[in-house]
């Protein structure tokens, strides 16, 4: 005589931590499990976003603890020219606010590098950083980490990122496709509208070479040709 045994569905994982806060579906394990990226296969033209329209996102945070780390995070993204996965490995340690650097220690391809970071953006660091100090997270958990127990000091997952910047988007009414790397493409059409040389452009954003800088460039920012053009004089009727 066969026994069936039937098998009952897994039991939905919680959506609130032990404190009773509600949980975003992007930070659960089973987030899009076995599921295919919703854009893959799809490229899309970079869309630099203005000084003006990063400060909405920056606004949109909200003034709450998760909102004052979040606007770190993003100023370290567009104000360093990080990529996502740099932003998310910094440690306390690797950024110096009293000298305006920040220590990439394992960018792509495991190399390293220093960028800087201007004052005001500094100031905005510095804001979460005391904040993190009197939460007693250690010096081990990142820099941009889980607030909320009783994950607190865990790594924050990209996913939650873009899933971020995706809700500030749309609440700062910016209507450009907002990623994370677009951060770090405005922080590149930014440094070529100011003239910065390519050269330091290259060692800033991390390339192999100027090459790929230059490829770079001319996807986001061909305002020096397109200005060229522009200023040509032509015939009047």
């Amino acid at each position: 005589m066969f026994t069936i045994t039937r098998r009952h569905p897994p039991a939905p994982e919680p959506r609130y931590d032990r404190r009773g806060y509600y949980r975003s579906p992007v930070t659960l394990p089973a987030y899009r499990l076995g599921q295919p990226s919703p854009v893959k296969g799809r490229r899309f033209p970079p869309e630099p976003l203005t000084p003006e329209e990063v400060w909405r996102l920056i606004d949109a945070c909200g003034r709450g603890l998760a909102g004052r780390r979040n606007r770190a995070l993003i100023v370290v993204m567009w104000r360093g020219g990080l990529r996502v996965s740099e932003a998310l490995a910094l440690a306390p340690k690797d950024v110096d606010l009293e000298r305006g650097r920040v220590a990439v220690l394992h960018g792509k391809g495991d190399k390293s590098r220093t960028v800087a970071l201007d004052p005001g953006a500094c100031a905005i660091i510095e804001r979460w950083i005391l904040e993190r100090r009197g939460l007693e997270l250690g010096s081990r958990a990142p820099l941009f980490c889980v607030i909320s127990h009783p994950t607190a000091g865990e790594p924050l997952n990209s996913s939650y990122v873009r899933e971020l910047l995706h809700k500030l988007a749309e609440r700062a009414g910016v209507d450009k496709r907002v990623h994370p790397h677009g951060l770090r493409h405005s922080y590149a059409s930014f440094l070529m509208d100011q003239g910065v040389p390519i050269h330091h452009i290259r060692r800033m954003l991390g390339h192999s070479s100027i090459a790929v800088t230059e490829r770079y460039a001319d996807h986001i920012n061909p305002a020096a040709v397109l200005e060229e053009v522009r200023a040509i004089p032509w015939p009047g009727r």
